[in-house]
């Protein structure tokens, strides 16, 4: 029986990015030995979506791709922020959501968005 979902950031400076998820974001973990953080994430949903969509760049089949999701983008941008995040994008709509992306340690970009569309999550 499947009892979760078990995601992987790869990163160029694995301690780094730890650091962001546990003490930026707050995010609560545990350690599996070695400094190996396993993190526990907010609820999250999945969507599969097509390799190719009219208007879009091609994806290749096998790529992945994680978003954080927030209620309320301006207030949560604002929030990283103040903790000292650096933004690699400003806020756009895109119709579905709003959309940003900031810097994340050692691993590029992560983006970040306040949907627009029906969710899963429960409410709040």
């Amino acid at each position: 029986m499947i009892i979760g979902f078990h995601t992987l950031i790869y990163s160029e400076d694995p301690v780094a990015t730890r650091a962001f998820f546990r003490d930026v974001l707050g995010f609560p973990c545990v350690d599996a030995g070695g400094g190996w953080l396993i993190f526990a994430l907010p609820p999250g949903e999945l969507g599969v979506h097509p390799t190719h969509e009219e208007g879009a760049p091609p994806v290749k089949p096998g790529r992945h791709k994680a978003m954080l999701m927030c209620s309320n983008i301006h207030a949560t941008v604002n929030d990283l922020k103040a903790k000292g995040v650096e933004f690699t994008t400003g806020i756009s709509d895109e119709g579905w959501g709003l959309l940003s992306a900031f810097r994340l340690p050692g691993a590029g970009a992560l983006d970040l968005y306040e949907p627009r569309h029906p969710t899963m999550l429960p409410k709040a």
